[in-house]
This record gives C-alpha cells, structure tokens and sequence, in this order.
C-alpha cells in the first residue's frame, strides 16, 4: 500500500509567486494529445471535454500554447468548468507570434477568455542567435508581467547559453524553464544552472521512457517500484519529478488514468530509489522532442 505523504507545498518562485505542486495539482497540458496539425479554427471538442474532466478532478494547473492551437478550447474549459479563476494557474506560451510579444499575448487572452495568465513562457531559443534579439524579446515579455498581463514570466525549451543571454540584461530572471524532463534526459548541467539561479524546473514529457522510449534499462527499477508502492510505472515517473522539486506536466484523455497520476502525490521515492532511477537512466539518452533543433548527443 502506498504510504500516505503530507502534500507537497507549493514551489516558490524567484518573484513571489507559486507554482502548484500540491495535492491535486499536477498540471494538467493542452498540447501532446491535443495538438491540432490543422485548421485551429475546428473545434476540438474532446479536448475540452477532457481538460473539464481534469480540472474536476482538481487539476487547476493548466498548461496551453498558441502553437497547440487549443487556446480556445482551454478558454472554453475554464469557462465551463466553473472553477473560481483564483484557484487556477494557467499557463501559455508564445512562439509563431515571437516577433510581437503584445499583440501575441492579446490575441491568446482573448481565446482564453482571460484578463491574464498566471504565467507566459518564451517556448523556445530557436526563434534568434543572436543574444541582443532575446533581449530585445524579454524585455518586451517584462513589459507584460508589468503591465499585469502576464503574474509570472518565464521560458521553455532553454539551455544555460541562452539563459545567460536573459541574466545579462533583465530586470526580471526567468521564473521557470520548463523542457522535457524524463529518466533518459535528466539535463544534469541545466538543473545545476537553475539552481545556482533560482530558476524552478516543469517538465513536460515525464513519461517518455515508458512510453516513447519503452523497454529501457530503466523498466525493471520501475516496475520493482511499482510493486512497492502499489502505483504504476507512470506514477512513479511523475514522482521521480516532484521528488527533485520538478512540477511534471501530463495529460490524457482518460478519468482513470488522469485519477490514478493523482497517486503520485501519496507517496515519496527514497534518496537511493531516485539514484537508482537516475543511473539506470543516464544509460540510455532518448530526445523525444525537438529532435530537429538539438543535437542528438545534447544531455544539457
């Protein structure tokens, strides 16, 4: 039987804020299952079928994009849900629209139905090489959380070169970074650097060596943990996050399953369980995303 923890509190961020980590909290993405390749302008109505169900659930972290195309889905959830916008923490994230961060940000309020998003990311590096460019892009992204726009500014996708580019010149350091995160990409170096510099870790992909990249060395260590703790292997992914203060971000179109990752919050791996997972993982390096902009060896 699985052994029953004092929620997780919320992870405090670099400026004031919190990022939901407790009880019920696991943030719930609009993007893996639920990306349209087609004409956004089709609704999806599964899509907002399902993140109602998640957020009664009690997944009130809610993790959007402009390049998902399913802002308006994830607007319309919110409005039907009920749910009090005080207990939500909605998350999008800029991309296609990089070149005016304003405009881009208006544009996704608006098929959010929102005032505001509890936080806006950059979605990726690859938009410039050039460091005055990202510059030039934080400050405007500084100039939204200013305006109230935006409570938390943070990026995705980032590694410590362009993070660096940011800490040159900001007012406001990143709050979070959130990248694929998984036992095949424990991104050693860039945890480091975020800690080093108070910036906090969402992992998007948790479950990529069970899923992408099953059959791995890391499958006997899971499924030995599994059994102790009377979870499934999924589970203890999401856990082996939150047990190194990373927020995982899952999703699924299925209650139960959506359920059962709630069961990563009722127990807690050992110091010597995560190195266990840890040593078996860095046995095997596995990109699920992103594969055409990073090098293939690139563990960062």
């Amino acid at each position: 039987m699985a052994k029953i923890n004092t929620p997780i509190p919320n992870l405090k961020l670099n400026d004031g804020n919190s990022l939901p980590m407790a009880h019920k909290q696991l943030a719930y993405g609009t993007g893996t299952a639920w990306y349209k390749t087609g004409d956004e302008s089709q609704i999806d109505q599964a899509c907002i079928d399902s993140t109602k169900t998640a957020m009664g659930l009690g997944y009130y972290h809610l993790d959007g994009a402009e390049v998902y195309k399913t802002e308006t889905e994830l607007g319309t959830a919110i409005k039907q849900s009920g749910v009090a916008r005080e207990k939500l923490f909605v998350t999008t994230k800029v991309m296609p629209n990089i070149g005016d961060i304003p405009n881009a940000l208006k544009m996704s309020l608006k098929k959010l139905q929102l005032d505001y998003v509890d936080m806006y990311l950059i979605h990726a590096p690859f938009f410039s090489d050039s460091k005055e460019e990202h510059q030039k892009k934080w400050k405007a992204m500084e100039d939204m959380k200013a305006q109230g726009l935006a409570k938390t500014i943070g990026v995705s996708n980032y590694l410590p070169q362009h993070l660096d580019w940011i800490m040159e010149t900001c007012q406001t350091p990143p709050a979070v970074n959130q990248i694929e995160f998984h036992p095949y990409l424990q991104h050693v170096e860039l945890l480091k650097y975020h800690k080093e510099k108070g910036i906090a870790t969402e992992a998007y992909g948790p479950l990529t060596s069970i899923t992408k990249a099953a059959n791995g060395p890391v499958d006997d260590i899971l499924n030995v943990l599994s059994k102790k703790y009377a979870v499934t292997p999924g589970e203890i992914c999401l856990r082996w996050c939150i047990d190194q203060d990373v927020v995982p971000i899952t999703t699924s179109s299925k209650e139960q399953r959506l359920s059962d990752y709630l069961r990563a919050m009722t127990f807690k791996l050992t110091p010597k369980e995560i190195s266990q997972i840890n040593d078996a993982g860095s046995k095997h390096h596995y990109r699920g995303f992103w594969t055409h902009k990073y090098d293939s060896n690139d563990r960062r």
